[in-house]
This record gives structure tokens, sequence and C-alpha cells, in this order.
């Protein structure tokens, strides 16, 4: 079988899976042949598909992320190893990394938190983004802080990344220029795709009935972490901005708001 005509199964057997299947494939493809996607684009589909290739698809059949299967995910100006333990990046949350770039301009932080770093996405993306900056992230999964650890390592961030187990800020005592937090913001029982709700870690999606039981534990922590002239950016699900905004409000924070790029409020940006 060809690659072309493999990418066209594929993409056929997995309609049924995902809501973008021909991409599913080719990153599949792409993956199976130890290529970037961009490289077999412009390859010759003509030649034969490799054997490593049909096992990838019947694991994406059966629901599993993209991403945990690759092993790789794309977030801001870096690739991040992710695997099943820690939630996969989503370009949402570089949101977050975008209303920082805007408050702190080429400059930059020279201090950050990454409260519930997970993969270090967050963490990691803005060090790469300022060289110049120093960062802590903070997890209570040691399975997510060693995938973070791992790929701080690879991205040579690991001379400015520290990675502590932690429960959000509680023990952190000193102040941060800019901090960084995606929590889960999912309420209990809410419909999700199964590649999420069968795969992803569920510590990392859910946070009670109303989705808000983690922004009431961090919103009393923010004010007294932020130094002077710093922000926070704190990632929000559709319809959250005025229930979490009043939550950061009533610790006596100043709320803005950030717009994703599908125009919908992703990020509260927290000043003091």
């Amino acid at each position: 079988m060809t690659r072309r005509e493999a990418l066209a199964g594929a993409a056929r057997r997995l309609a049924g899976a995902s809501e973008t299947p021909r991409l599913d494939a080719e990153l599949l493809l792409a993956a199976a042949l130890g290529i970037e996607r961009q490289a077999l684009l412009l390859s010759d589909l003509e030649e034969e598909a490799p054997a490593g290739f049909e096992p990838l698809v019947v694991r994406r059949e059966k629901g599993e992320p993209v991403a945990y299967i690759v092993g790789r995910r794309g977030f801001w100006t870096i690739e991040l190893d992710v695997a099943p333990g820690v939630l996969v990046p989503r370009p949402d949350s570089e949101t977050l990394i975008e209303a920082a770039v805007a408050h702190f301009g080429a400059e930059g932080p020279r201090s950050i938190l990454d409260l519930g770093t997970g993969s270090g996405a967050l963490l990691l993306a803005a060090l790469d983004q300022w060289p110049a900056a120093r960062g802590i992230g903070i997890d209570r999964c040691p399975r997510a802080l060693a995938i973070a650890r791992a790929n701080s390592e690879r991205l040579g961030l690991a001379d400015r990344a520290q990675f502590r187990l932690g429960d959000w800020a509680e023990g952190i005592e000193q102040s941060f220029d800019l901090i960084l937090c995606n929590p889960p913001y999912v309420e209990t029982g809410a419909d999700l795709p199964r590649d999420v709700v069968e795969w992803e870690p569920h510590e990392a999606l859910f946070a009670g009935a109303d989705g808000l039981d983690d922004y009431r534990r961090i919103a009393p922590q923010i004010s007294g972490l932020l130094g002077g002239g710093g922000i926070a950016c704190v990632e929000i699900g559709l319809g959250q901005a005025a229930a979490v905004g009043a939550l950061f409000a009533a610790a006596g924070l100043r709320v803005d708001e950030r717009k994703d790029l599908g125009g919908r409020t992703r990020c509260l940006i927290l000043t003091r």
C-alpha cells in the first residue's frame, strides 16, 4: 500500500474517533516514518507505507490521543514530551503566554511560578521566550514532575527551571514577577470527548460540581505571591469569567480578561 492510500484509508477509519481524522493520519504516518509532518507532506506519497503505521492507527481508533501515541506535542515555540499522566498541552493555553508577552514585552519577567505545571508546558515556554528568566513549576503528581524535568533537560532549560512536589502554592514564600496557572476547571460529570475522558488524568480536568473548586483554593494565595508590577495569568473554561473573576476580586486582585484565537475569554490577568 502506498503512503497516499494508507493515509486515505486511515482517515476514513478515524472519522468516527476524531474531529480531525486526516490530520491525525498524517501525524501518525510521519511518526511511523520518523519524520515531521511537513516532511511527510513534501515526500513522495507513492512510496510504500511503513508497517509500523497500522498499529498506530489501531491505537487512535481506540481513542488514545495522538500526542500520547507519538509522544510529543508542540506548544508555543517548544515541543514537549507527553505521556499518560499529564494533560495534553492545548493551543488555548498559549493565550496565557500571549498575555504575559503583552505585559512584559521583550524584557520579560525575571521570576516565574507555574502552578499545576503538568508537562512543564507553560513554564518552559516562558523560559524559552525570555532567556534571562528563571522559574519554579509545582505539581502534586510525581509522574508529571518527572516528565516536566525531562522536558526541561531535553530543551536545555534545566539550569533555569526547578520542579517541586506540592499542593498549589502551599509553602511558597517568595514573590514572583509572573504566575502562570492552568488548573482543573471542568464540572464533574461533564460530557467530554472520549480521547479526553478515557485517557487524560481526571485530577487535571475535573474540579467539583461547578468546576471552581481549585480556583477557590488558588484565589487567596495569588496576591501574596505577586511581586511589584507582577501579573498572574490564569486559564479558565468557557463561561467561567464572571464566577472566577469574582473569586479573585474578592481576594483583592484586579481582574482583566484576554480572549483566545477563537474569540473566547480564556485567560484572566490578575494584578495587585
